[in-house]
């Protein structure tokens, strides 16, 4: 019975909790885990709220530090963590358990810092993909467009940047001024990092970056040339600062098609990853379209526990 004047989200959410404890408390996840002791899953999140922050922006992709934390203590005791590219490599021979790996897209301050600070801690690898266009404190339009008494940016004005401004940054700032939008001021933890912070993620054992292209656009609405230079120009951005680069492109918005596929090729990407579709195994093995398990800032510890079980991935 709902009780008068409650949202009905509340109950919504009510009931997935109950049933999220009912599956956990059945077993049913320790077998589902323990079934895919040789499958790998890379998860990916965005941004790590330090702790005693208020979240802002679209706060989907701003995960709470104690969060975060817990759920990497939850990883240890039943997965091996493993640095991306074997994760992405040849299957060990004899494995006990299932491999992860952790990845972070947009080397948001947050994330570079209180994230990188709770993996080190328990020595544990990351790959962080970097815009460079970003780095030294810009914002991201989603965050400075998401309005203060939401949780998630509106998904029509999202498919609007997506679609029509071609999710590039200037481009849609420039609408949100036109049409009369004030952007959010934002903290520093969700800005970019600077690069004397992405210097120091890096140096820390275990933590190498990737390319997120040049300036986050939409891959997908792009022409040749300007494809090219988002993809190459990164790349050689990363080479000439880091040690440990990942080869592997991070698709902004997870957004793709074949001639972008192509011309990541063509540039010298090995992989290319996906923001969607949970364990890689049952998943086309396509190297420029691996799967990912989206990691939102809403999603409960039960939750994590059952999509990292391989339940409920999607």
């Amino acid at each position: 019975m709902r009780i008068p004047g409650e949202p009905a989200m509340s109950w919504r959410r009510r009931l997935r909790t109950l049933g999220e404890r009912g599956l956990i408390a059945s077993g049913v996840s320790t077998i589902a885990r323990a079934a895919r002791r040789d499958d790998v899953l890379v998860l990916a999140y965005h941004d790590i709220v330090p702790a005693g922050a208020e979240p802002c922006g679209d706060r989907s992709l701003h995960l709470a530090q104690e969060a975060f934390a817990a759920q990497l203590d939850w990883l240890l005791e039943g997965y091996d963590v493993v640095p991306l590219e074997r994760a992405l490599g040849d299957a060990d021979s004899a494995p006990d358990r299932p491999r992860v790996a952790i990845t972070f897209d947009d080397a948001y301050r947050g994330a570079v810092t209180a994230g990188v600070h709770e993996l080190v801690h328990r020595g544990l690898p990351a790959t962080i993909f970097v815009a460079p266009a970003f780095v030294g404190g810009r914002t991201f339009w989603w965050d400075a467009l998401a309005r203060p008494d939401a949780a998630e940016l509106d998904e029509s004005e999202r498919r609007h940047a997506l679609d029509a401004l071609r999710g590039a940054d200037d481009h849609v700032r420039a609408w949100m001024r036109d049409s009369g939008r004030i952007e959010q001021s934002l903290p520093d933890y969700a800005t970019c990092a600077a690069e004397a912070e992405l210097c120091a993620a890096a140096s820390q054992p275990g933590i190498a970056l990737g390319s997120h292209t040049w300036s986050h656009p939409n891959l997908t609405r792009l022409d040749a040339a300007e494809l090219r230079d988002e993809l190459a120009r990164p790349l050689a951005w990363l080479e000439q600062r880091f040690a440990r680069v990942s080869r592997c492109l991070s698709y902004p918005y997870g957004s793709y098609h074949a001639k972008v596929v192509a011309a990541a090729k063509d540039v010298g990407y090995r992989t290319a990853l996906r923001i969607d579709g949970g364990w890689m195994r049952g998943a086309v093995r396509d190297p420029f379209a691996l799967p990912r398990l989206n990691v939102p800032a809403g999603l409960s510890m039960d939750g994590f526990v059952l999509r990292t079980a391989g339940l409920l991935c999607r």
